[in-house]
């Protein structure tokens, strides 16, 4: 048996052992809408500062900008050409469509909520695409076809089966997400 160093590798240690299927990206995605409330922060503290004159909120960017540095490095631990950058700007559009889907929702304009729920979910998944090498380099198609529905579990390739093709490449990250992603498996 090998003796833990440090604090982090313990965590590190006990995170892996909680994901019982290696397809589980549960604490992932948990991680992922943390990063989304991360840059949030981060912009809330730019504007903040802008509006109040208070430099104080400016202070804290920096602080708020290496936690969610931090973490996005536990999601993308390796990466290529502007992956990191593209990953942040997914996830901070996604969350803004969202937010804006919540106000056209509040306002009773269903239409216009649904159409943002769903660009955002689309940039999510646009995200989880990139970051497990889900998109090919020759743009004929997703490796979805051959990389996540045919070695995910067996529920997700039964779901698969009863299910219509998605419509293009966005609708094939949608699906495979909603079956490689389970939030509520602990």
């Amino acid at each position: 048996m090998q003796k833990i160093k440090n604090v982090r590798e313990f965590v590190e240690k006990m995170d892996a052992a909680k994901k019982v299927n290696p397809k589980d990206l549960s604490s992932d995605q948990d991680l992922s809408i943390g990063i989304m409330n991360l840059i949030s922060i981060e912009e809330h503290l730019m504007f903040s500062g802008a509006k109040t004159g208070k430099n104080a909120f400016y202070d804290q960017i920096n602080e708020v900008r290496d936690m969610r540095k931090r973490m996005m490095q536990k999601i993308i631990p390796s990466y290529e050409g502007e992956v990191w950058c593209i990953s942040k700007h997914l996830l901070a559009a996604s969350m803004r469509l969202f937010e804006v889907g919540t106000k056209a929702l509040a306002a009773g304009d269903r239409t216009q909520a649904y159409a943002l729920f769903d660009d955002s979910y689309g940039l999510y998944c646009m995200f989880w695409g990139l970051n497990m090498g889900m998109l090919s380099d020759d743009g004929a198609d997703l490796k979805y076809v051959k990389k996540s529905a045919h070695s995910a579990a067996p529920s997700a390739r039964a779901a698969d089966a009863s299910a219509p093709a998605p419509d293009g490449k966005m609708g094939k990250l949608k699906n495979w997400v909603k079956n490689a992603v389970n939030c509520c498996i602990e």
